[in-house]
C-alpha cells in the first residue's frame, strides 16, 4: 500500500510517502499552500495521482483539551474536497507532530534556515509513521 501523509498549514502544506510493504516513508518538499481550500485540494489531488497513492493520511490538529478548533475544521473540508474527487482520506491526531519533527532535525545538527524547509515534511513523515503504527497494532 502507498501512503501521502499531509500536515495541512495555511502557509507550508508538509508531505510524505510510505511504501507500507517496504517500510520506508520518504519526506517530500513542502508544498506552498495558495490561500484557497479548494485550491488547496486541487494541487494535492494532482499529487496523489502523481505519486499514484491508495490512501491520504491528513493530521487533524485536535487542541490540548481535546475539542476541534477552527484549524481542525479546516483540515476537514480538505479532506472532504479530496474525498469528492475520489480519494481515500483518512484522518489521524497529529497533535505534537510539529514539535517532534523539530525535535528529531535538532538531533540532525542542522541550521535553523536548513529545519525550517524540512520541517513540514518530517511531521508528514512523523504522520504516516504514527499511522502505520496504528494499522500493525489493529
Amino acid at each position: 500500500m502507498r501512503l501521502l501523509g499531509i500536515d495541512y498549514g495555511f502557509k507550508r502544506i508538509g508531505l510524505a510517502v510510505a511504501e507500507v510493504e517496504f517500510g520506508v516513508i520518504t519526506p517530500k518538499p513542502a508544498l506552498a499552500a495558495t490561500g484557497t481550500l479548494a485550491k488547496d485540494a486541487e494541487n494535492l489531488s494532482a499529487i496523489v495521482r502523481k505519486e499514484m497513492v491508495d490512501r491520504v493520511i491528513l493530521g487533524l490538529p485536535i487542541e490540548e483539551d481535546g475539542n476541534l478548533g477552527k484549524m481542525a475544521r479546516v483540515c476537514e473540508t480538505v479532506a472532504e474536497h479530496l474525498r469528492v474527487k475520489g480519494h481515500v482520506v483518512e484522518m489521524i491526531d497529529e497533535r505534537m507532530s510539529s514539535v517532534e519533527a523539530e525535535a528529531h532535525l535538532r538531533q540532525e545538527d542542522l541550521k535553523a534556515s536548513q529545519r525550517r524547509k524540512l520541517r513540514d515534511g518530517e511531521a508528514a513523515r512523523i504522520l504516516l509513521e504514527r499511522y502505520i503504527d496504528h494499522l500493525e497494532k489493529a
